[in-house]
């Protein structure tokens, strides 16, 4: 890339030599995604350390005419931060911007810098008696940046909500390298447009989240966690509307996971093992927690899952009676992406229906893959309480020996899922986002105004088109 030897140099001066990577030794963990899928090469790997290096450096692209590529700690699962092969681009890795701005105690509050570790926020706010509830499988390596791009949801949307209900404020630098500070700690804000709402699910392609005010909550000071055999996915949403009326807004997370899925896990994960016998064709794990001292958790959860047994909802339970065995039930669920990985040539989907109609979605689905594409272990995991189904087919690669193959039987399963999703007035993303992989099928289940708003928002951020191209839009009319 001789043709972009003075532009790298600018770049240099900016953040220091050491911080921009050209070498592919030193670039290729950047450039390509975790699941291996998707591989791009960039002009340069740039880590900046601060806002007025992030807006220096999007001045000096809006001025060359080059791309970039937001990246945080590249978990996605969609490409959405890779670079893409028509766009010379350089990839923006926020990682080294990991501080933490402040701590408001009073007003359940912490700014952070993008480049913050999800598991180190929380950390943060434990010391300090709070609680940051997201939570997903990625926690010790994603980061707020990214989180906040995609909108993740995670095992804790049923009680929190997503991403978007727990930021407060924003940080973003513009394509034009102008930074707009909306670090505003505010839970009411009637002053026209909620500006960072924009940017929150934009996946980078609005604007760079530099930094966030996350919204606390008190610590949960005691909490439980079962793991449950049912006979249906009708009978986990029944299951979840009982608990909700016996227990009420004190259920954290309630997650299901396929018998198919959590053997997988149990043959790939590290040796961990479930606490009952797989027996059933679906588990359901969850957790309740609240705040009082004098609470005992592990009663009441007892006590209603033996009410509901007795109301024929659920076959069996174990619930964890310390933390370390809760630790080893969640387990099954967080390390799900990295056993399927192992299991074989991963495609998942991230669709979600109205609650009420799962059942029918996933029979549905089911039905279709089984009979449209051989060879093919079908899985299931997610968010009951939010109505988000992750619908797993692991290829082997003893039948699809090929990359061809495998993104032919890729195709179909997402053409299925999708369909039957929106068939049900479901969305084709609920929290992993549209990145490289979803481009075309957004194209054709979106509504074409509502395509068309969205284009209309992007042009007017970005009319060149130099924030993540390739993401979300296919082509940006002009």
């Amino acid at each position: 890339m001789r043709q972009f030897e003075t532009f790298v140099e600018q770049l240099k001066d900016i953040v220091g030599t050491p911080r921009v990577l050209t070498d592919s030794i030193d670039t290729e963990g950047f450039e390509k995604d975790w699941r291996d899928r998707y591989n791009g090469k960039s002009i340069a790997v740039v880590l900046p350390a601060t806002t007025e290096e992030v807006s220096s450096v999007v001045r000096l692209c809006a001025t060359n005419k080059i791309c970039v590529v937001p990246q945080g700690g590249n978990t996605g699962l969609t490409g959405g931060a890779i670079v893409l092969p028509e766009h010379p681009s350089i990839l923006l890795n926020l990682s080294r911007m990991n501080k933490i701005k402040e701590i408001d105690i009073g007003n359940n509050s912490m700014t952070v810098e993008a480049g913050c570790i999800l598991a180190n926020v929380r950390t943060i706010a434990e010391e300090n008696n709070r609680l940051f509830p997201m939570l997903l499988g990625s926690v010790g390596s994603c980061e707020i940046g990214g989180l906040i791009s995609t909108n993740a949801g995670g095992t804790g949307v049923l009680r929190y909500g997503n991403m978007r209900e727990l930021v407060l404020g924003l940080e973003v630098v513009l394509p034009s390298g102008e930074v707009w500070n909306g670090l505003r700690a505010l839970r009411k804000d009637n002053t026209g447009y909620d500006m960072k709402q924009l940017f929150i699910g934009a996946e980078g392609t609005l604007g760079i989240v530099t930094a966030a005010v996350l919204k606390l909550f008190p610590a949960t000071n005691a909490s439980a966690t079962a793991m449950v055999a049912i006979e249906s996915v009708q009978k986990a949403v029944d299951l979840l509307r009982f608990l909700q009326e016996h227990i009420g807004n004190r259920i954290e997370a309630f997650e299901i996971m396929s018998k198919s899925q959590v053997e997988i896990v149990v043959k790939h994960g590290h040796g961990l093992t479930s606490p009952m016998a797989l027996d059933q064709p679906w588990y359901v794990l969850i957790e309740i927690a609240d705040s009082p001292k004098n609470w005992d958790p592990v009663q009441e959860l007892e006590t209603a899952l033996q009410a509901a047994m007795e109301s024929d909802l659920l076959l069996d339970a174990v619930v964890a009676t310390d933390q370390s065995k809760a630790n080893r039930i969640w387990e099954l669920r967080h390390t799900i992406s990295e056993s399927n990985k192992k299991a074989g040539f991963t495609v998942s989907n991230d669709t979600s229906a109205p609650i009420s109609k799962l059942p029918q979605f996933i029979d549905k689905v089911n039905s279709r893959i089984s009979s449209e594409v051989s060879g093919a272990t079908i899985c299931h995991a997610g968010h009951i309480g939010d109505g988000n189904i992750h619908v797993i087919a692991v290829l082997s690669r003893d039948v699809y020996t090929s990359s061809q193959e495998c993104e032919k039987a890729a195709s179909i399963v997402n053409l299925i899922v999708h369909e039957e999703s929106v068939n049900l007035n479901g969305s084709i993303s609920a929290e992993h986002g549209i990145g490289k992989m979803h481009v075309e099928r957004l194209e054709r289940f979106k509504p074409a105004l509502d395509l068309e708003i969205m284009r209309s928002i992007k042009k007017t951020f970005d009319p060149n088109n130099l924030l993540n191209p390739g993401k979300i839009f296919r082509s940006i009319r002009t």
